[in-house]
């Protein structure tokens, strides 16, 4: 009898947990649903007041009409924005990792001085470093272009910390046998950490190139130029106090979360094994 309670017990809670996750993933959906929707819908028909649970025609001009806006370089955009988080990603993993297993792994005099100072960045708000790192990008003559963009992010500190306590935790059997056949730290770091360490390095590098992909205030100071826009500063123009394109609006959301979906879909299980295997779960 009371293997009996138990099972219907144990169903009782795993229905309790389906139907949460379910519902979690409608409320999740629904606003993927609404933007596909509406990107494919016509002015009158999104300020209608009936609502449309699908578009009652199809509007495919939303699209094309898109890439031919001579005022807006979406594709250009587009492409800034690919260049600009496939070389901040490259760029952290490669700086950020070094600096981490330097942190971890090396005995230097002055390493714990070094991590508390990286660490303590962290706590600095954001403003406070906008305006001398604008200061200086704008001295070296970096305003609209891609170097101005692309190198003032390349070292996080975020990505360093984590970094470093992910190799804290990496065997030292593993370093100590390379040592033993003669390879030094170098060797080491290129040849064993780094191959064993791809899938927490993938998990960074996803988090990295979607907080660039989505960045908005630093390009929209920086990129003053249309042939140095990024993806959000494209998206900013078609929502303005002259004029206000919805449909173009919400399709070109549609485009520039695409990429961003196709990545997190891809790549969502290295993710949570990335914050896994760094310490910072929520038990």
């Amino acid at each position: 009898m009371a293997i009996v309670r138990s099972r219907r017990t144990s169903g009782v809670v795993a229905l309790g947990r389906y139907s949460a996750l379910a519902v979690g993933a409608i409320l999740f959906l629904i606003p993927f649903y609404l933007l596909l929707r509406s990107a494919f819908m016509r002015e009158q028909d999104l300020g209608s007041p009936d609502f449309h649970w699908l578009p009652p025609v199809w509007e495919t001009d939303n699209l094309t009409g898109l890439f031919s806006n001579p005022a807006i370089p979406m594709a250009r955009s587009m492409l800034n924005s690919a260049i600009i988080a496939v070389v901040q990603t490259v760029g952290v993993l490669f700086i950020s990792g070094l600096a981490g297993y330097g942190l971890a792994r090396i005995p230097y005099r002055w390493s714990n001085a070094v991590f508390y100072g990286i660490t303590a960045t962290l706590l600095i708000p954001a403003a406070v470093t906008f305006v001398p790192s604008f200061v200086l990008v704008s001295t070296l003559g970096w305003i609209s272009t891609l170097r101005g963009l692309i190198i003032p992010g390349l070292f996080q500190a975020l990505a360093t910390f984590l970094f470093r306590q992910f190799f804290l935790g990496f065997p030292k059997e593993i370093e100590e046998a390379a040592f033993m056949d003669g390879l030094g730290w170098w060797g080491t770091f290129w040849r064993i950490v780094v191959p064993n360490s791809r899938g927490f390095a993938a998990a960074i590098g996803t988090i990295t190139f979607i907080g660039s992909w989505n960045a908005f205030l630093w390009p929209l100071v920086i990129g003053r130029d249309q042939s140095s826009w990024t993806v959000q500063i494209a998206l900013s123009t078609f929502l303005t106090a002259q004029s206000v394109q919805v449909s173009q609006l919400f399709m070109a959301a549609l485009v520039a979360i695409f990429p961003l979906l196709l990545m997190f879909l891809f790549l969502q299980r290295w993710i949570v094994e990335g914050v896994e295997r760094t310490g910072i779960a929520g038990d």
